[in-house]
């Protein structure tokens, strides 16, 4: 029996990771620069973490099962829910605000397509403890932040703002009841992801009327904060007053460019209760590279304080889709600083020797473990993506450049006190 990967999960082999590891290593610098302290937590939770809180969009999505004494278990499919249980543990000793980020490996129970998969990556930034919307304009700037980082421009990226109060606002003026929000703003959600054809269906289907469906997509098409007021009219100026203050810090922050306020933008999950947004190629030919927002409930909820919190989410697999398609992958082939070849009248001993004093002042080095000809051993330099080959004669020593094939002698003593010379 030949056996495959499961489908919808990823085999990394050793190019595989080197991407992998490098997006990586952005997010953690990228979180560090910005006062980010990393965590972690365990890779399955009792399944009410999830479902208690976090509603239909994420309940629909677990592997989930009963471990041998009869518990409820699930694999973690986002890690906020085990953010806010770890918070509640120990929230009378953490300094606020609480300012933590992660690189979880998530599993979602769904139907592998581009750019989604069972089985992912996510970067998590979150802010706990405080109720300004600074803490939000922070999170956008870090996002954003990474971004620049990896060379993406506000012409191929922007971040879509929207509001989740004013949604619930708009939906209350039409006259939905406010026990009927958490079966019809996912599908205000799904808005941006479907036809309007199949939108009217499905807004149909948890029983929006023709009139509600108009009144709401004018208010999801509005472009301005003054079209917004105007919407509105008198209800809920707060939550305007915030976007407005968002959209100050972020101008602030020299990062304005790169946003974008849309009110289609809802986020599926139940527990967002004030200002929401994703991350989307400009031309929107990817679904979201990453989306958050502010969940001030979901301590309470799950036992702890009421205390406010935001955060931000951005999985690897969009991202990786897109970092390829706008070209700005780096050249990851080169895996090697040195390798080190014998010339056939020296002894592997004295090969081991440099390899391993190269090892030692924390140079990538490796060898051919065969006695073979120089071409051969040159030809294995390159295959295994080294920067420079090191041919170990007699008296000195070659160190060829693999890129521009410059060589030059160097004296064995004095190339290991200085290998860069």
């Amino acid at each position: 029996m030949r056996f495959q990967s499961v489908k919808g999960t990823r085999d990394f082999y050793p190019a595989d990771m080197r991407l992998r590891n490098w997006i990586a290593d952005a997010w953690r610098r990228v979180s560090l620069r910005n006062g980010f302290e990393e965590y972690d937590a365990p890779i399955f939770e009792y399944l009410d973490l999830f479902t208690i809180k976090s509603g239909e969009e994420i309940a629909s999505q677990l592997f989930s099962f009963t471990d041998r004494g009869g518990r409820n278990l699930a694999i973690r499919p986002e890690i906020t829910p085990s953010l806010a249980r770890m918070v509640n543990a120990q929230i009378n000793s953490l300094p606020r605000p609480i300012k933590w980020f992660s690189i979880p490996r998530l599993c979602r129970a769904e139907n592998p397509q581009r750019g989604r998969l069972r089985e992912f990556f996510q970067w998590n930034i979150d802010v706990i403890g405080s109720d300004d919307v600074l803490s939000d304009a922070e999170c956008i700037f870090v996002a954003i932040d990474f971004l620049r980082e990896v060379a993406l421009t506000p012409d191929e990226v922007c971040v879509r703002i929207g509001s989740r109060p004013l949604t619930v606002a708009a939906l209350q003026k039409t006259g939905v009841p406010p026990d009927a929000m958490d079966k019809i703003l996912p599908v205000l959600d799904k808005r941006p992801k479907v036809s309007e054809e199949d939108f009217q269906k499905l807004s149909g289907t948890v029983g929006l009327t023709d009139d509600q469906i108009t009144t709401i997509c004018r208010f999801q098409d509005c472009t301005t904060l003054a079209e917004v007021r105007e919407v509105l009219g008198d209800l809920d100026t707060d939550d305007v007053d915030d976007l407005e203050r968002l959209w100050d810090y972020l101008q602030a922050m020299d990062v304005a460019d790169y946003c974008v306020m849309d009110m289609r933008i809802v986020r599926g999950l139940a527990y967002y209760t004030g200002i929401v947004y994703e991350v989307f190629a400009r031309d929107e030919s990817l679904r979201a590279v990453g989306g958050g927002g502010r969940y001030d409930n979901l301590l309470e909820v799950l036992g702890g304080p009421a205390i406010g919190a935001t955060g931000f989410g951005m999985g690897d697999v969009v991202l990786g889709i897109l970092l390829e398609e706008k070209g700005k992958l780096p050249d990851l082939t080169r895996t090697l600083d040195f390798f080190v070849i014998d010339d056939s009248d020296v002894s592997l001993d004295q090969v081991t020797k440099i390899v391993a004093a190269l090892r030692s002042k924390n140079y990538s080095a490796d060898f051919s473990y065969k006695r073979q000809p120089i071409g051969k051993q040159l030809k294995e330099a390159n295959r295994r993506g080294a920067g420079r080959a090191v041919i170990v004669r007699k008296d000195r020593l070659a160190i060829k450049d693999l890129t521009t094939g410059e060589q030059k002698e160097r004296a064995t003593g004095e190339f290991l006190e200085n290998p860069e010379a």
